[in-house]
């Protein structure tokens, strides 16, 4: 019995003992709850708090939103108000450029008419020629004098003797433009001086001319970029072959021309040509193969040698950017155009400026006949003057203003391009438009996008806005091909090689591409 209550007494110790240990757990527990309610709690107040901090920011961007609707639709309020007085702006100028054009033709054609009644008044006058008879001396000798008597101002004196009288007679004066002898005088000089300076001296001179350049008979289409280079530091705006189909030479803005070889189907650099003032806008070869001549951004032309570095003329005499320099036929001769309305004729021999014609309107480009220099313009015509004589002979007018031209080697045609996005040719021997090529997607990317003639006048070649060349058949009008792939800028320029094998472009992102 006391064993029983031994065992019983040692079991309940040990119940109480858990039930202690159980309590202080317990006791621990509800601690911990109670520290996760407090826990909780703030969890709670955060989560409230946060959830008031995104409302207030919802609210704002609300507002901020609402703000920027109302900005951007001022903005474009603005960009509409922008372009609606640059449009008015480019408006107004090209009104002001046409009246001004029309104002200079006006008075051109003023001038032109008063100088033509000058000259009919003049011609009206007469003048007497006296001449004394021949007499002969005793010895046998001839003695006698010979007078010239200007009827302008004053009558003639009367001459003694009768048989003078015979001598006399009336005849119509050519030269006078003015109602005074000295007038008359310097016309003449003026123009006898025009003629020796045009290379048709008193004696019949003839012009030294450079021997024709050889071309091919049938050109064969480009149809894939056979090379792809990076050309220039910055935009390519000229390129031109020279003579021999393998030496080609480019101009950029860079203010440096490059000289090419065309070697193995691949463009190897030859040479740089320094010294240019500002950029270069045209590049041309004479047609030895021997000078370089490159119109600039500086109011000049300069003229290189092949093969030195440095340039060796300056044609200077510009009053604004010069945009067009080209050889004329004749050896030592040139002909630039510029933005100051100005075509001038060159004596390289002197770096000489021997004729200034006034075009009343930018001139883009030039090109040069055997007697005749061509002219495109930013006002939509296209002017022919006579390299002999003094006056403009006709004029064309394009929709859009010229960019190019291009004179077929016979110069029988000529193709212009221009900022209506279309290239024309014009038949020259009888002065009427022939073709206009247009082509879907073909845009003129500049002022300065240069179109030619393949060397058999077959095609027409020109680049657009988007990198892609075109060409088109001159005889049936059609589009031939178009020509995707490296460029992926504006096309400025293409040359088609005298050979008529392959084609150079060049772009406005440095890059030049060789076709085949």
């Amino acid at each position: 019995m006391a064993y029983q209550v031994v065992e019983k007494s040692a079991a309940l110790d040990t119940l109480e003992a858990q039930l202690q240990e159980r309590q202080s757990r317990l006791e621990a527990l509800q601690v911990r709850v109670a520290q996760l309610q407090e826990a909780r709690g703030l969890q709670a107040r955060q989560v409230e708090d946060q959830r008031a901090q995104n409302a207030a920011q919802r609210e704002a961007y609300e507002a901020l939103r609402v703000h920027t609707s109302f900005q951007e639709a001022a903005l474009r309020r603005l960009q509409e108000e922008a372009r609606d007085l640059l449009e008015r702006l480019v408006q107004g100028k090209a009104r002001a450029a046409a009246e001004r054009n029309l104002r200079n033709e006006r008075r051109e054609r003023a001038h032109q008419e008063r100088v033509t009644q000058e000259l009919k008044k003049a011609a009206k006058r007469t003048v007497s020629i006296s001449e004394s008879p021949d007499t002969f001396g005793d010895d046998g000798t001839k003695k006698g004098s010979e007078t010239l008597t200007l009827a302008l101002a004053t009558e003639p004196e009367p001459l003694d003797s009768e048989t003078c009288e015979k001598w006399k007679r009336p005849f119509r004066s050519a030269s006078a433009t003015s109602l005074t002898l000295s007038r008359c005088v310097d016309v003449m000089k003026g123009l006898l001086d025009f003629k020796k300076r045009r290379g048709h001296s008193v004696g019949g001179v003839p012009e030294q001319r450079y021997q024709s350049i050889p071309v091919c008979m049938v050109a064969r289409l480009p149809t894939w970029a056979q090379d792809v280079l990076d050309a220039h530091l910055s935009e390519v705006n000229a390129v031109r072959f020279g003579p021999n189909s393998s030496l080609l030479a480019t101009g950029g803005a860079d203010r440096r021309i490059h000289l090419w070889n065309v070697v193995g189907g691949r463009l190897k650099a030859s040479q740089t040509l320094e010294g240019a003032g500002g950029s270069i806008t045209s590049v041309d070869f004479d047609p030895s193969g021997s000078q370089v001549l490159a119109a600039t951004y500086n109011q000049a032309a300069q003229l290189w040698k092949v093969g030195e570095a440095q340039s060796k003329e300056t044609l200077s005499g510009h009053t604004d950017k010069v945009t067009a320099a080209k050889f004329k036929l004749t050896k030592h001769q040139a002909v630039t155009g510029s933005r100051d309305r100005t075509v001038k004729e060159w004596d390289l021999g002197r770096a000489y400026c021997c004729r200034t014609i006034n075009v009343l309107s930018y001139c883009n480009d030039v090109v040069c006949g055997d007697h005749v220099i061509i002219s495109g313009h930013n006002d939509q015509k296209i002017r022919f003057w006579d390299s002999r004589g003094p006056r403009c002979t006709q004029v064309i007018p394009v929709q859009g203003r010229v960019t190019s031209l291009s004179l077929s080697h016979d110069q029988m045609h000529l193709l212009s391009c221009s900022r209506d996005d279309t290239l024309k040719v014009i038949d020259l021997r009888v002065s009427n438009i022939r073709q206009v090529f247009r082509a879907d997607g073909f845009r003129c990317g500049s002022d300065w996008t240069k179109a030619v003639f393949s060397p058999d006048r077959s095609y027409a070649l020109a680049g657009s806005w988007d990198g892609t060349l075109y060409i088109w058949d001159v005889d049936t009008g059609k589009l031939e091909s178009s020509l995707r792939g490296p460029h992926c800028a504006a096309v400025n320029a293409v040359a088609w090689c005298h050979a008529g094998s392959h084609v150079v472009s060049v772009d406005q992102a440095r890059k030049i591409v060789l076709w085949y």
